[in-house]
């Protein structure tokens, strides 16, 4: 088995976005760390403290132990081990992203289920790739189900012995929100917070015009550009078939998992992106619409006011939703 490692699918299209700016532009300034297992790169335009850098990735790391699964102490790594024994007191902000998650099992039909963690765990794709054996399959599929994760004011249970609620598909976006509201209140007006594959910007250039921001093409060769966008004060992010996978036997199987089958998903689509006003919605719609296929996923898009999104084909074939365009650079 192989990993490969995963493709960055948005590309910023940005000018002076390092610390070195021309003669006559504002300053900015520029940071990058490792967080959440991915890039993180921050920067903040007409700006100069670099300590409010410093401060946002703080408080990605605040979050990331109070809902990663995989960091010992954190809400859902006690969770889990509470599971079918007992409540668990839990933050206030992991308190939100479990609700806003019980909404999208909902809405999903209950294709986005992070009870689903059994199943990720079994795949194991982060480390290599695991192919499951029906038995195996067995064993963790009955532990999944979301009307089986209670909440409750300041605490939850997952109500079987053996769950495991993974809050992959949702945090990184609540996590990007978050940091905006940090730097807001330090007074940024102009920022690109770029957490991997979730775009989340501030404001727009220091001119008033839009941000530009490339949409990857998820068939092609890395930095490919699909489509060209103008936006400000907005979120963009992408979820995709190619960023996690391992090859068995010569087929590919990547990290977006079915709880219904136990299998990736396999509907024809290479990827989707949502543009939204915020990222953790952006987040949880653009694994929910790769779950439910293009033409399920596209009616959702359409009855949300406020959202559109980009729908990639295996072939190549661009669906938009019917605002879409309005975004797009001329």
């Amino acid at each position: 088995m192989k990993r490969i490692l995963p493709l960055f699918l948005l590309v910023l299209l940005l000018t002076a976005c390092g610390s070195g700016q021309s003669q006559g532009e504002p300053p900015s300034v520029q940071k990058t760390n490792f967080q959440m297992d991915t890039v993180v790169t921050i920067t903040l335009f007409d700006w100069t403290d670099e300590t409010a850098i410093d401060k946002a990735f703080r408080e990605i790391s605040r979050l990331e132990d109070l809902l990663s699964v995989e960091k010992e102490g954190s809400d859902l790594d006690r969770l889990a081990k509470a599971a079918g024994q007992d409540w668990v007191a839990i933050a206030p902000e992991t308190q939100e992203v479990l609700e806003l998650a019980k909404e999208y099992y909902a809405v999903s039909g209950g294709l986005l289920d992070v009870t689903a963690g059994p199943l990720i765990d079994l795949w194991d794709i982060n480390n290599g790739g695991h192919y499951p054996t029906g038995e195996e399959l067995d064993a963790v599929l009955p532990l999944i189900s979301g009307d089986d994760l209670l909440i409750e004011e300041g605490r939850a249970y997952l109500a079987r012995p053996e769950m495991k609620a993974n809050l992959g598909a949702i945090a990184k976006g609540y996590i990007a929100d978050r940091v905006k509201d940090l730097l807001v209140e330090l007074g940024v007006e102009h920022a690109v917070l770029d957490l991997g594959r979730n775009i989340l910007l501030i404001g727009g250039k220091t001119d008033d015009t839009p941000f530009r921001i490339g949409v990857q093409d998820p068939n092609g060769d890395q930095g490919a550009i699909l489509a060209v966008l103008e936006l400000t004060d907005q979120s963009l992010v992408t979820s995709g078939v190619y960023e996690r996978y391992f090859e068995y036997e010569g087929v590919r199987y990547h990290h977006i998992l079915d709880p219904t089958t136990g299998f990736p998903a396999d509907n024809g689509l290479a990827a989707v992106s949502i543009l939204s006003d915020d990222s953790a919605n952006g987040d949880a719609l653009s694994t929910t619409c790769l779950l439910l296929g293009r033409e399920k996923g596209l009616a959702l898009i359409e009855s949300l006011p406020g959202v559109e999104a980009l729908f990639i084909d295996n072939d190549g074939t661009m669906t938009p939703s019917s605002g879409f365009d309005a975004y797009r650079a001329e």
